[in-house]
């Protein structure tokens, strides 16, 4: 809530409403035969008969009223419709509604996936859709699959949707038209998924039901911190998905643009497994992949 102290001025017609941020760029001086289409806070105010001409700058809000009546009598009315309307337009003017969602292509290691990034968070956690047929619960992905035949498979995770396509089209053929489908279907305010996101911390418990032990739980550590930010950047997601004491080898479950790509076996023999062995030798040995 906008926090409004009141400052009286010398001259005893005007009220200035303080707030404790800059409202606006410059000034504005508005009476009752300005335009004020674009200013909800003066529309409200002018419903006052008692309100003359509003003038805003700064951080605040100086009000000029008639002599009609007194400052007592209508000052917390006054306030009140303030703190509303600055906490529905922070810097005074409407906010532009139509242009709330943006998306962007980007490309991945995959060359079979592409990453569309959007302005806003889609889902807190992640979903993975492998088929067509198990997209009923998640509208996003089933609607991805009945426009576009190419569609192999849809990972939603935070502000993005990756995509991986099939041999029978290029990325620059379509990636337009995909990217334009993503925005309406968004800007439209359509249902993005009715499946409970997996969680980004243990999607493992999701897979196999089952808690991390002490030892899973110090190899997930490492990933989370070291691994996960660059990865999920690209649009894919490697988690562990199982640990074998006995040759001491974590396996790890490939996601998104990750699955199937031809760097990922590379970076994660290369990389992952060599960063694990560096922070726990005791531990791992060896790292294997396994596809989602």
């Amino acid at each position: 809530m906008p926090q409004i102290i009141l400052e009286p001025t010398e001259n005893k017609k005007v009220m200035k409403f303080v707030t404790d941020y800059t409202l606006i760029p410059g000034s504005v001086e508005l009476d009752r035969d300005s335009d004020l289409k674009e200013i909800p806070l003066a529309k409200a105010l002018f419903k006052f008969p008692v309100v003359e001409k509003i003038f805003i700058t700064a951080n605040f809000i100086a009000i000029a009223k008639s002599d009609a009546i007194e400052w007592e009598n209508v000052v917390e009315g006054l306030k009140d419709i303030i703190e509303a309307e600055l906490l529905e337009n922070p810097r005074i003017y409407a906010q532009e509604k139509k242009d709330e969602y943006q998306v962007f292509s980007e490309m991945t290691p995959n060359p079979n996936v592409m990453k569309f990034v959007s302005n806003k968070v889609l889902l807190q956690g992640f979903v993975e859709v492998k088929t067509k047929e198990s997209a009923a619960i998640v509208p996003l992905a089933e609607a991805l699959y009945n426009e576009f035949n190419f569609v192999k498979e849809v990972f939603i995770s935070d502000n993005f949707v990756a995509i991986t396509k099939d041999e029978s089209v290029q990325w620059h053929e379509v990636m337009v038209a995909v990217q334009t489908f993503i925005y309406d279907f968004l800007q439209a305010g359509k249902t993005i998924s009715d499946a409970l996101p997996q969680s980004h911390e243990k999607p493992v418990e999701k897979l196999i039901d089952r808690e991390y032990t002490e030892t899973e739980q110090k190899i997930s550590d490492v990933l989370k911190e070291y691994v996960a930010p660059a990865v999920e950047g690209d649009g894919g997601k490697i988690s562990l998905i199982e640990y074998v004491e006995e040759s001491k080898t974590a396996k790890m479950l490939l996601q998104g643009a990750c699955s199937g790509c031809p760097s990922s076996t590379a970076t994660l023999k290369g990389g992952i497994e060599n960063l694990l062995k560096q922070f726990l030798p005791e531990l791992v040995e060896n790292v294997e992949a396994v596809n989602g």
